[in-house]
């Protein structure tokens, strides 16, 4: 197996097995900690703190301690997430999502970083377009990544399923889930009882088991990196400084692509944060129950899981514009539906589905994103990954914030703005792309077309 694609495994399997952890716990905690918003006040303030991360850490720690432990120190925050929920309370899991938060934006810039460098390394080895094997890592690391929330979901579905037998949901109760859910996260979702403590002290023990595990595997397998541009004849004459570093997440601002191109991460932040926080509470634990959470989503996890796969493999013959047109009107369809449908019992498959096609579209944003960034901005990797990580948190932020006090029609409607304004965005920024390589193509032909010349009036 070459070096490279043993990296990129390697990676992939440690955030797998971190985030069969924390993803399980995220969809879990808007239905396991409704009283008084707890669960939705944790994720909401995980993300600002992932916000404020976003800002200065990335590049600082990336540069001083390098991909490799940046990735393997972060790890240690999300397991520091699930020992705090051994005792969930305001004075335990605030603490602890800060952590988790403060940890999570230099974890995601220092894989986009690692999995770009081996991408460019290993063009560079067999001719191929940095670009293409760029976007097949990421579709090899989406693939197992992905699938953490199937392994994830599917450990909380079946320590749960020992629940004692659930009570019957009134059909009034049935009324006020979905789109015309305006309880907010303060109320129980259902009448249904909850699991019992011993159940959830089972799950974080399997959970913290888990993360352990991945911070073992990434610190003894995984190599260290160096970007290679570095190291030719480009090497910078001396190191940045610490103010220079941290500013370079806000000067690429400059660069007018990135302003337009900073909806794509808050749209994706939106609409995983209405997954895990809408979906979960007020179509599926309403309707349905708890229990059935886990097995909801892991239709979700498994369509990402292997759309990533393909769509990092057919990118290159259909290109990213086509893909993104795909995720777009999939998920218009999905939030039109979801604000005309009246959940119940009776349409179980109905419950699946969206999910399932909700992760395909999910599957474009996270490999065509994180390609595009790297490809855009590949001279400054850290930073433009930083910002992505900005963006994301800002849109988890924005989606748990007004959890408590928008109605969930409400936040459908914000969705579909926020979507439509994004692929506007996104189109400029690829026309602005194609008329610069147009204008590079016909200033080469020019330059080709003087020196024919020259080369006949000399003769």
């Amino acid at each position: 197996m070459e070096r490279s694609l043993k990296n990129v495994l390697v990676v992939s399997f440690g955030f797998l097995l971190l985030f069969t952890a924390y993803g399980g716990l995220q969809n879990l905690q808007s239905s396991l900690y409704s009283q008084n918003g707890l669960g939705v006040a944790t994720l909401s303030t995980l993300y600002s703190a992932v916000l404020l991360s976003s800002m200065f850490l990335p590049p600082i720690l990336i540069k001083k301690c390098g991909c490799k432990w940046t990735i393997a120190g972060s790890m240690c925050c999300y397991v520091a997430f699930s020992l705090g929920s051994f005792h969930a309370s305001w004075y335990t899991l605030i603490p602890t999502s800060i952590l988790l938060g403060l940890g999570a934006a230099p974890l995601w810039s220092a894989h986009c970083t690692y999995l770009t460098i081996m991408g460019n390394s290993e063009a560079q080895k067999s001719g191929k377009l940095s670009k293409d094997v760029v976007n097949q890592y990421f579709g090899i690391f989406f693939l197992i990544f992905q699938s953490s929330g199937v392994w994830g979901n599917l450990i909380s579905s079946l320590v749960f399923a020992q629940t004692p037998t659930q009570e019957t949901i009134s059909e009034e109760q049935l009324l006020s889930c979905g789109a015309n859910d305006c309880l907010m996260a303060t109320a129980a979702s259902n009448s249904t009882q909850p699991p019992s403590q011993q159940l959830i002290y089972t799950l974080l023990g399997i959970y913290t088991g888990s993360g352990i595990l991945a911070i073992l595997l990434v610190a003894v397998f995984l190599e260290p990196v160096k970007d290679k541009l570095e190291t030719k004849g480009e090497k910078r004459l001396s190191s940045p400084t610490f103010w220079s570093t941290i500013l370079s997440t806000f000067t690429l601002f400059r660069d007018r692509r990135l302003c337009l191109l900073i909806l794509l991460p808050l749209y994706s932040g939106l609409q995983q944060g209405f997954l895990s926080g809408e979906y979960t509470r007020s179509y599926t634990t309403c309707a349905l129950g708890i229990h059935f959470v886990g097995y909801v989503m892991i239709c979700f996890s498994a369509t990402t899981s292997l759309c990533s796969l393909l769509f990092g493999k057919v990118s290159k013959y259909t290109g990213r514009a086509a893909l993104y047109g795909l995720g777009t009107a999939t998920h218009l369809s999905c939030i039109i539906v979801l604000l005309v449908w009246h959940p119940h019992p009776t349409q179980l498959a109905i419950f699946f589905l969206l999910p399932g096609l909700w992760g395909m579209a999910d599957a474009v944003w996270q490999t065509q994103n994180n390609a595009l960034y790297g490809a855009l901005f590949e001279k400054n990797k850290e930073a433009a990954f930083a910002n992505y990580r900005l963006g994301e948190a800002l849109g988890f932020v924005i989606a748990f914030g007004y959890s408590s006090f928008l109605c969930v029609s409400v936040k459908l409607y914000i969705l579909l703005a926020v979507l439509s304004l994004t692929m506007v965005a996104y189109g400029t920024v690829e026309y602005l792309e194609s008329r610069a390589t147009g204008e590079i193509t016909a200033a080469g032909k020019k330059t080709i077309q003087e020196e024919k010349g020259e080369m006949q009036t000399e003769m």
